[in-house]
């Protein structure tokens, strides 16, 4: 029985899908964090693009 465990213990250290698994997890939530930010300051610098065009806009129409 310990010749059995052993053997397989020896696999299972050997064996590389589990960490190649967890390296692709972690290298694809940091470019979500990445898109996500990416997107968020985006969206922000849209805001403010279309808040200052509105204001310039009223206040060229405004008599």
């Amino acid at each position: 029985m310990s010749k059995f465990i052993s053997k397989n213990l020896r696999r299972f250290l050997r064996d590389e899908d589990g960490p190649t698994a967890v390296e692709y997890a972690v290298m694809v939530s940091a470019i979500a964090l990445g898109v996500i930010a990416s997107v968020g300051q985006l969206a922000l610098a849209m805001r403010n693009s279309y808040n200052s065009s509105g204001v310039a806009i009223s206040s060229a129409l405004s008599p």
